[in-house]
């Protein structure tokens, strides 16, 4: 990966002739306020209106204001607990002001007879007007003619240092406007009833920071105003343009093109697997291979909701690769996942390959001295034509042979430097590997149009035949013994059951049961009950702690059908595919996300058999869940759809979960909503790719002014 725009932040002096920064300097530093940009786009949280003194006597109970007048009282009383009490009267009431924190230096400065500026919540009660905790100052200067802004901060930050940081940044920062007036004349949102020209970027952040009162509030806060569409507009371009660059510079490198060879092995798997492709599967595949035929690096998403077959499509990519004598590398997120991609791919190539004296190597960090040693030798060698593991594939001491294509599955459990060192593990000179990235998480529409927009997008829309649907159902923690009562007869039919709890461990914030209460209550519960064949029915458990020789056993005994209940945490959310499991029961629902919620139903239905997902869920002291739970479980119920799934997910939780680690943790938008922004983002998508044909001195510096080396996320 390499950086897209070169920051504008000076070089790192050494350490020993660096300055000591002071702790405002350095919380400065840790918010990422390096630049006068940096500073200038720092916007503030809310407002505080200290432009007009309100009387006591038009004061109401629970207004936020400011009042002026002269300290009549000022005293320190030590109950119920020590604090400084100032009675403040501006000569139509009296207000005590309460401090349960003070310095000598404040005490002095309220006084006796001092004239005092102060605001806070106003309360009124049996004694008077009351404000706790006020902010003060001496009276005597004018009133401010804008608003007080207060802007996000961290510990050893105030707010006055915070406030004259930003100010000096929007002084020196270059807030010329750079995008071309036609540009601007198109975006929808940028003028104000009545006015011709668009806000310019200058006049926007001197708005926000500093609104004139009269400045509608609520269009501030719910950032409808003109000039948060400007910044939004800015951010959405600055974005799209890395990532229409970031496109362009790929489509410059070099890859081995690999052409699909007529009666090749892709032929031969194909003529092999025990089922027919699904139209959406052909489809994908058939767009893979055109990437790969190509002497430019393939980056193509390839998406699929839960059992619509992925695995199988990148089998078919590999064989393209392995048939011109390259290797193949697939990395999964968890030992789980790596070894089910593995059984499968061992299946379906290791006749194929084995008399070509080629095999499926298999790399995780358990692996023994001796086992690990013979994998590295036949990677090195060029003997394993396709590589299967966890992050271990990776490492520095795997040397690829010939490495064309890096498949990535979950790939936003991956961060960037993981993706990236997988593609440089090819050695050939001036070579890129094709990459494929897979995921089980539908992204929404307007998510694959902005973070995503450099990559090429596959979609499996369709699941193979012969699954059955679904059936979700919600059921309060109170009807408990009820399901146990139904697993009961399900394990007695022969039909297999997950159970997955929240935790491995009692813990006194979250009131959960846990993996290990729960296996024990069932293995009670269920002793006495035989499986169809008669004999006793076994309960597993499973969590990410145990010996991974223990997971691997446990694994072996649910998917030989020996065992009939599974208690797991979510360990088991991605990779496992047990057909004969027709109910799943997730415990402590409220508290999962809704894709997860999602990824662990799929571990069902994939077999003839009718399956259920329940749903159990714990209500509060009040009898309800949260909202935002309520909103996830209600979709759960209502629709099976992945892509669905996913949108209503983006809604409630914003657009992390989809993301993971492409940003390296650091959100790229910041002030844009994909929710309720899609018309600038249209807008964003149009001109990007324009600015850079036409005018590309002005995208660059547009890029480096929002993006700065964030830019360099996107390429990963």
């Amino acid at each position: 990966m390499r950086l897209m725009a070169a920051s504008a932040t000076p070089p790192t002096p050494s350490p020993a002739a660096a300055p000591r920064l002071s702790a405002p300097q350095q919380a400065l530093r840790k918010l990422g306020l390096l630049r006068p940009i940096d500073l200038a786009l720092h916007l503030p949280l809310r407002y505080e209106d200290q432009t007009r003194i309100t009387r006591l006597e038009h004061a109401h109970d629970g207004d936020t204001l400011q009042i002026e007048g002269v300290v009549t009282g000022s005293e320190v009383v030590l109950r119920p607990r020590r604090q400084l009490l100032v009675t403040l009267d501006d000569g139509s009431g009296r207000c005590t002001m309460r401090f349960f924190s003070f310095y000598p230096s404040q005490q002095k400065t309220l006084s006796v007879g001092a004239r005092i500026r102060a605001r806070g919540e106003l309360r009124g009660g049996f004694l008077g007007w009351t404000m706790m905790h006020p902010s003060f100052q001496v009276a005597g200067a004018e009133l401010p003619a804008a608003l007080t802004p207060v802007y996000p901060s961290s510990a050893g930050l105030p707010q006055a240092y915070l406030r004259r940081a930003v100010q000096a940044g929007l002084q020196r920062a270059d807030l010329s406007d750079v995008l071309p007036a036609e540009a601007l004349a198109e975006c929808p949102g940028l003028r104000s009833p009545g006015q011709d020209q668009p806000w310019s970027l200058q006049a926007a952040l001197q708005c926000l920071h500093h609104p004139a009162p009269e400045v509608p509030l609520a269009a501030l806060e719910d950032r409808s105003h003109p000039a948060w569409q400007r910044l939004k507009a800015e951010e959405l371009l600055a974005q799209q343009l890395s990532q229409v660059r970031a496109k362009q510079e790929r489509a410059g490198l070099r890859a081995p093109a690999l052409p699909s060879r007529p009666n090749g092995l892709q032929q031969q798997l194909l003529a092999a697997l025990p089922f027919a492709l699904t139209a959406a599967q052909r489809r994908v595949g058939a767009e893979i291979a055109r990437d790969l035929a190509r002497p430019t690096p393939m980056h193509r998403l390839l998406q699929g909701d839960v059992g619509s077959g992925k695995t199988v499509v990148a089998a078919l990519a590999a064989t393209v690769a392995i048939d011109d004598g390259w290797q193949c590398a697939l990395m999964a997120p968890t030992e789980i996942l790596a070894e089910q991609h593995f059984g499968k791919l061992v299946g379906w190539l290791a006749p194929l390959l084995a008399p070509l004296g080629k095999t499926v190597a298999w790399l995780t960090g358990s692996q023994k001295k001796k086992e690990r040693s013979a994998m590295l030798a036949q990677i090195a060698s060029g003997q394993a034509a396709l590589v299967v593991g966890t992050h271990a594939v990776i490492q520095e001491q795997v040397q690829f042979s010939r490495l064309a294509l890096a498949l990535i599955d979950e790939q936003h459990r991956f961060g960037v430097a993981q993706r990236l060192a997988l593609r440089q593990k090819m050695q050939d000179a001036g070579l890129e590997p094709h990459l494929l990235m897979m995921s089980a998480t539908p992204i929404p529409r307007t998510l694959a149009m902005s973070y995503y927009a450099d990559l090429d997008v596959s979609i499996i829309d369709e699941l193979p035949p012969g699954r059955t649907p679904i059936v979700t159902k919600l059921l309060a923690d109170s009807r408990r013994e009820q399901l146990i009562s139904r697993l009961r007869s399900q394990v007695a039919e022969g039909r297999q059951v997950y159970w997955v709890c929240p935790l491995i461990e009692e813990s006194e914030a979250l009131d959960l049961s846990n993996a290990t209460a729960t296996h024990a209550e069932l293995s009670a519960a269920l002793s006495g009950v035989s499986a169809a064949d008669g004999s006793p029915v076994q309960v597993g458990l499973l969590h990410s702690r145990m010996p991974p020789a223990q997971k691997k056993a446990v694994m072996a005994l649910f998917g030989s059908a020996a065992m009939g209940v599974l208690v797991s945490t979510t360990v088991i959310e991605v990779g496992v595919d047990v057909p004969n499991a027709s109910l799943m029961v997730i415990e402590h629902a409220e508290r999962f996300g809704l894709s997860q919620l999602h990824q662990l139903r799929g571990r069902v239905g994939r077999g003839a058999a009718a399956s259920v997902c329940m749903l159990l869920y714990a209500p509060h002291e009040n009898g309800r869940v949260s909202a935002s739970a309520r909103e996830r479980l209600r979709a759960m119920a209502e629709t099976n759809d992945g892509f669905e799934i996913a949108r209503r997910d983006l809604e409630i939780r914003g657009p992390g979960e989809f993301l993971g680690a492409r940003q390296s943790g650091t959100p790229m938008l910041r002030f844009a909503d994909l929710a309720t922004d899609a018309a600038l983002l249209d807008w964003a998508r149009r001109w990007a790719p324009r600015l850079w044909a036409q005018q590309p001195e002005q995208a660059e510096r547009h890029v480096e002014r929002w993006m700065g080396s964030k830019a360099a996320f996107l390429k990963a």
